[in-house]
């Protein structure tokens, strides 16, 4: 079962990855009339919640395990490749041309080889079943992956145990969502240790594959590959895994726009002191903006953000 999984990641976690805190800002409660508390996952290895699914795969793997492989536009292959350093495995990480470029130049520096692919128009799970091939690598998924959800799911561990010492009875527990491997973690956990504790996925505008796949029952492709700010969370598709959780687990999906991210962005900094990027920053704008109840806690899944783009957003909206 996923749910004794997370605990046995989380026993293989103990010492290796950082327990975040459950942030809450009075001011920001009483601008926006509701509490909400914020998970920052921002604050994790690697800047982003990936380090624990990367972890829990990577230290599950089987003796003689030579390399790992991923595909990612930055967070997952950090990740991996930090893991896979702490395990003296080699690393290759396919990688969206496009990405951010500290996305790119941290991936390397974490000593992973870096394979640049065009998104719009190669196959990025082509490529790696062929580098898989030429060079014995294992593949380590960003989100269809049993163990990779079971590491995200440590999140909701933690989510758990922190809303009942801040005495959160009920709360909708916001996640920022692309191929659902953390929503799908936190919801099991959270099903299992605080049930009136809900799940409901946040997507940009225009790539809510999640939330529309929730809403017709089959999992909806996205018509896009790309065109919105949040890079970290634009998936084709809901996970074959984590589909199925969440049909089971999670609320209606939000979705919200790039201008909402990124004024999630500069609130977050200017009231709780933390950096984030566009996709880590949408569960906290659908906090904001979307979501109506009077308890919210949002993840704060990565702060891997371009400088650039960070100071255009507390330009525009701090």
């Amino acid at each position: 079962m996923m749910l004794e999984r997370i605990e046995a990641a989380a026993k293989r976690m103990a010492g290796h990855a950082r327990l975040t805190s459950l942030l809450n800002a009075p001011l920001l409660d009483a601008a926006f009339g509701k509490r909400i508390f914020v998970k920052a996952e921002c604050l994790q290895l690697t800047g982003s919640f990936k380090f624990r699914g990367a972890w829990s795969a990577v230290s599950a793997l089987a003796k003689g395990t030579s390399g790992v492989l991923a595909y990612s536009s930055g967070n997952h292959g950090q990740g991996v490749a930090l893991a896979a350093a702490r395990h003296g495995l080699t690393c290759v990480i396919v990688m969206p041309s496009d990405a951010p470029e500290v996305k790119i130049a941290n991936t390397r520096a974490y000593g992973a080889e870096v394979v640049l692919y065009d998104r719009a128009t190669e196959d990025r799970d082509a490529i790696g079943a062929r580098l898989c091939a030429e060079r014995g690598l294992h593949l380590i998924k960003p989100f269809d992956d049993a163990d990779v959800i079971a590491g995200q799911g440590t999140v909701g561990l933690e989510i758990a145990a922190q809303a009942s010492d801040a005495g959160i009875e009920a709360a909708e527990v916001l996640v920022c969502c692309g191929g659902g491997g953390l929503s799908a973690g936190i919801a099991t956990a959270l099903a299992a240790n605080a049930p009136n504790l809900r799940v409901r996925t946040c997507e940009p505008l225009g790539f809510d594959d999640m939330a529309r796949s929730l809403a017709s029952g089959t999992r909806e492709k996205n018509p896009s590959a790309a065109g919105s700010i949040c890079d970290a969370i634009l998936t084709p598709q809901p996970g074959e895994l984590t589909f199925p959780i969440l049909q089971r687990h999670a609320g209606k999906g939000l979705s919200v726009s790039d201008d909402e991210a990124m004024r999630a962005m500069a609130l977050a900094f200017t009231h709780l002191r933390i950096v984030l990027e566009p996709g880590g920053a949408v569960a906290l704008a659908a906090a904001l903006f979307r979501d109506t109840s009077p308890n919210v806690i949002a993840t704060a899944s990565g702060g891997n953000v371009d400088p650039m783009l960070f100071r255009e957003a507390l330009a525009r909206f701090a």
